[in-house]
């Protein structure tokens, strides 16, 4: 990130992130901000990582805030949100980047399990994306929803997120369609993007064709693509995966 926030145009318009004090929806955090969006912060306990966050984007020139709502519980975060786009005048995006997961094939995914995985990666953005349209009301506005190639090709392994993340992809289009023509509604699935920190899992890029990981700045450059290009995409999934979803 550049070490101070350029002016530009977006100043008044505020995006939503959730699930962004930390990794990858932290770096779409500081992106947005650097672009000149205000920003609020999501976590569901990470404060002080959130409150480290909306100190640099401040101090970088930006601005921000942060909130907290716990998206396994989607009723009482829903009212946090509703309450929070009450508050704000200029609204125009949110980016639905909250997620958990977890292993489990069929047999041994849990019910617990597979009510954890929807209520968090569904139910919550289901129910925050209609208070975010209901505020923006005639408006523009988008919506990006941040997924992952496998909901577009479900396997056996992680069956909960899969399956959870495959309905986030078929409620992508289906908000696009609703939603038309002033919110538009766009996907972001994502493929390997930097190796785990334990470094054991190169053998993850061999089903890649393009042979190596992704990184940061190409997931924040195609977010920022989604945020600030045309209003005449909607509905499309774009996949950041290296060409993993072809094979």
């Amino acid at each position: 990130m550049k070490s101070v926030i350029l002016p530009a145009t977006n100043e008044n318009k505020l995006v939503l992130i959730t699930g962004s004090a930390r990794r990858l929806g932290k770096e779409i955090a500081l992106a947005v901000a650097a672009a000149g969006y205000a920003v609020i912060i999501h976590t569901s306990r990470s404060f002080s990582d959130a409150e480290d966050l909306v100190s640099q984007i401040i101090n970088l020139g930006g601005k921000a805030k942060y909130i907290s709502a716990d998206f396994s519980i989607p009723e009482k975060a829903n009212e946090i949100f509703i309450k929070t786009f009450a508050d704000e005048e200029n609204l125009f995006a949110l980016i639905n980047n909250a997620s958990i997961f977890e292993p489990g094939n069929f047999i041994g995914t849990s019910y617990e399990s597979w009510q954890m995985h929807f209520a968090v990666n569904l139910t919550t953005p289901f129910l925050i994306s209609q208070a975010f349209a209901k505020r923006v009301g005639k408006n523009s506005g988008r919506i990006i929803n941040i997924l992952d190639w496998r909901a577009l090709r479900p396997g056996k392994d992680h069956f909960s997120y899969t399956i959870s993340k495959s309905a986030l992809v078929a409620m992508t289009k289906a908000m696009a369609l609703a939603l038309a023509p002033n919110i538009t509604v766009n996907g972001l699935a994502l493929g390997a993007i930097l190796p785990p920190s334990d470094g054991g899992s190169d053998s993850i890029i061999k089903s890649v064709p393009l042979g190596r990981w992704g990184n940061n700045k190409e997931v924040t450059d195609t977010v920022l693509f989604l945020l600030t290009g045309p209003e005449y995409i909607t509905g499309e999934i774009i996949h950041l995966d290296g060409g993993r979803h072809l094979v």
